[in-house]
């Protein structure tokens, strides 16, 4: 607490100042360009993965970065989605798993908290399309190999989870929604963006390119990791989009085979 207090102090003492007109601005309400839904974990911070500032995103947390589907749950997940649509008017939604991620181990062991953890067993009943895609498609699959197919394919679940809203499916239907699917490594600060057309997770070089005038991303962000740069014509095709805290082998058959 004494250091959260002294965090309070510098806060009040130099970056209010420092950025008072901004936060006058935002006084009169708020105007977030992008709902931003992810885990609860301490170690994912939205605001500096995307090197946003305030008033920037529409930030949902919880455990797994579920979205319930509409009407399955009366949680503050599809009220908050609502608002943020409807009243807002945010126009694009990222869903951001992660590695090494507490809820999908968890999912992977699912009975065992019914009795350690009920209000968690009870909660991840919202990923069970993800753990039954997994139990039925990669029984032979175990280990690190297993979690982050599990994290990859729930974030995939999510967004057909979230196209299940009504607010989300009218404005689909508009053409005036754009849902994006990430996955962050941790331990190397790597996204990868799902795209729909390959069913693939991708280096999201493309969405940065259309995105660089956007106001959430900031035109100073560091540049693409070398490790995602396209390799030779030797490699698998795309290989050089796999993430590189995998062997190429390992994420070629996530990768590669997700959903299939």
């Amino acid at each position: 607490m004494r250091k959260l207090l002294k965090g309070l102090h510098k806060f009040q003492s130099s970056y209010f100042p420092a950025n008072q007109e901004i936060f006058e601005q935002l006084a009169d309400g708020q105007k977030p360009r992008v709902l931003f839904i992810t885990c609860s974990d301490s170690r994912i911070v939205p605001h500096l993965i995307t090197q946003s500032g305030v008033g920037e995103l529409f930030v949902i947390r919880n455990a797994g970065n579920l979205v319930p589907p509409f009407g399955a749950a009366n949680g503050g997940e599809g009220a908050a989605i609502e608002y943020a649509i409807h009243a807002l008017g945010i126009e694009q939604v990222i869903i951001c798993g992660h590695s090494n991620c507490g809820a999908m181990k968890g999912l992977l062991k699912l009975e065992k908290l019914r009795t350690e953890m009920p209000l968690v067993y009870e909660w991840l009943q919202h990923a069970e399309s993800t753990r039954r895609l997994i139990q039925e498609n990669y029984a032979e699959t175990k280990g690190e190999e297993l979690l982050a197919i599990t994290m990859a394919e729930n974030v995939v679940t999510q967004i057909e989870n979230l196209k299940t809203y009504p607010v989300i499916r009218s404005k689909l239907h508009q053409n005036k929604m754009s849902i994006y699917g990430w996955i962050y490594d941790i331990e190397t600060g790597e996204v990868l963006a799902y795209n729909p057309d390959t069913d693939d997770f991708e280096v999201p070089q493309t969405l940065l390119a259309t995105a660089s005038n956007e106001h959430f991303i900031h035109t100073d962000a560091p540049p693409v990791s070398s490790a995602y740069q396209q390799s030779s014509p030797s490699q698998p095709k795309n290989s050089g989009d796999l993430p590189s805290w995998l062997p190429l082998e390992q994420a070629d058959r996530i990768y590669r085979g997700s959903a299939r």
